[in-house]
């Protein structure tokens, strides 16, 4: 028996005027999902807990079946175990955002998706000029970095990017232990960097710089007890976003690395859907993690977020399902980790649908309702805590 984890990052939403009161996931074309529901079960789950910020971070780690209230201590260490930086117990990481700003506002999150190439080259020369023994940057994929204090504060409230584009920057400054140290650090940044030849080229071009350097969710590194252990199989992982990366190296599960996996919306999706058939080959149990529609939602985007749904569809799970049939007996769970509205651009908490199926035989209670928000709110099974979840993928 083989067992699937299907994450579409942010896929569920709201409905909307555009889309004549449906939602992306209801308007999408999703053949492969849809032929899974008429004998899958789909159902309701709060996969963070109510009282928890919806980040990908927490979402994950509960549906891999890791309580996030008694396990989570944080983004930025979560990161830096997907890219192997060390951390000592009195260590500290930050998740390290390049952004764009115009000295008051934040104008982006993403500096535009700048090129990872282009990012390395600027966060190395803010390492040089703005990092000291105790305070250290460590270049990661596109806008995506890590600050590592060593003996900084993990008692302060920081403020997600893409949750608050188009705040005055005063208005969401770090607030707590170690405030007015980051405060100078994130000013510093800017004066280091707002005037560099790339982000002169950015603003003659009407794009936006890569200009500020935005510290944020911070934690020591979290211990989780490895999955093979918890679930009796071994497992792997494919995503290329960082923080569900360093959720499989903290739980031991293999990383694969797809080439062409972006973590947006021109990703290797097919490459992934034959790369989960791959890992199948060596593990009972792979994890695919598909982040386009969640950064469709945080550019509000519908088109993209609907092409994204049917590029997951059509390249992962149909790839999946069609190579299943001469591999093996299978359970499937799909899942999105949280809602990414259009409306917002940011998470919201709030139930999402799940669906669960078995290729040996129909699971009862399913009522062939749609994968979709229709079928969330009509739901007869509704688990209250995500990180149970997992468990009836494994019950079967």
């Amino acid at each position: 028996m083989k067992y699937i984890l299907l994450v579409p990052d942010g896929a569920a939403d709201n409905p909307l005027k555009d889309l004549d009161g449906k939602t992306p996931l209801e308007v999408a074309r999703t053949p492969n999902i849809d032929k899974l529901t008429q004998t899958g079960l789909v159902g309701s789950v709060q996969v963070t807990p109510l009282d928890m910020y919806p980040g990908s971070d927490a979402a994950n780690m509960a549906l891999l079946g890791y309580d996030p209230v008694k396990n989570y201590t944080g983004r930025g260490p979560v990161e830096a175990a997907a890219m192997g930086i060390p951390m000592d117990p009195k260590d500290v990481a930050f998740r390290c955002s390049l952004v764009s700003t115009n000295g008051s506002t934040l104008l982006d999150y993403s500096s535009g998706h700048i090129p990872t190439e282009e990012a390395r080259k600027i966060i190395e020369l803010a390492n040089q000029k703005l990092g000291t023994p105790s305070m250290r940057l460590f270049p990661g994929v596109s806008y995506r970095h890590i600050l590592r204090w060593t003996g900084g504060p993990t008692e302060v409230k920081t403020a997600p990017p893409h949750e608050n584009m188009g705040k005055l920057l005063s208005e969401i400054y770090p607030v707590g232990d170690g405030e007015s140290k980051l405060k100078t650090f994130i000013e510093d940044s800017i004066n280091l960097l707002d005037d560099l030849p790339y982000n002169r080229m950015c603003r003659n071009e009407g794009k936006m710089p890569a200009n500020m350097l935005w510290p944020w969710s911070p934690g020591r590194a979290p211990q989780l007890t490895a999955f093979s252990k918890l679930r009796g199989v071994t497992g792997a992982v494919i995503s290329a976003v960082d923080v569900v990366r360093g959720l499989g190296v903290l739980s031991g599960l293999e990383i694969i690395n797809v080439p062409g996996a972006t973590g947006y919306f021109d990703t290797n999706y097919a490459g992934k859907g034959k790369a989960a058939i791959e890992a199948l080959n060596r593990h009972d149990f792979v994890w695919v993690h598909v982040e386009s529609p969640d950064e469709a939602g945080h550019a509000g985007s519908i088109d993209e977020k609907i092409r994204g749904i049917e590029n997951f569809d059509r390249y992962v799970v149909g790839t999946i399902i069609d190579e299943m049939k001469s591999l093996d007996d299978y359970r499937l769970l799909c899942v999105p980790d949280h809602k990414t509205p259009i409306s917002t651009r940011g998470h919201e908490i709030g139930p999402v649908p799940f669906l669960l199926y078995d290729s040996r035989q129909p699971i009862m209670g399913g009522g062939k309702l749609p994968y979709d928000e229709r079928g969330e709110a009509e739901a007869r099974v509704r688990l209250p805590e995500g990180y149970r979840l997992i468990d009836d993928l494994f019950r079967g």
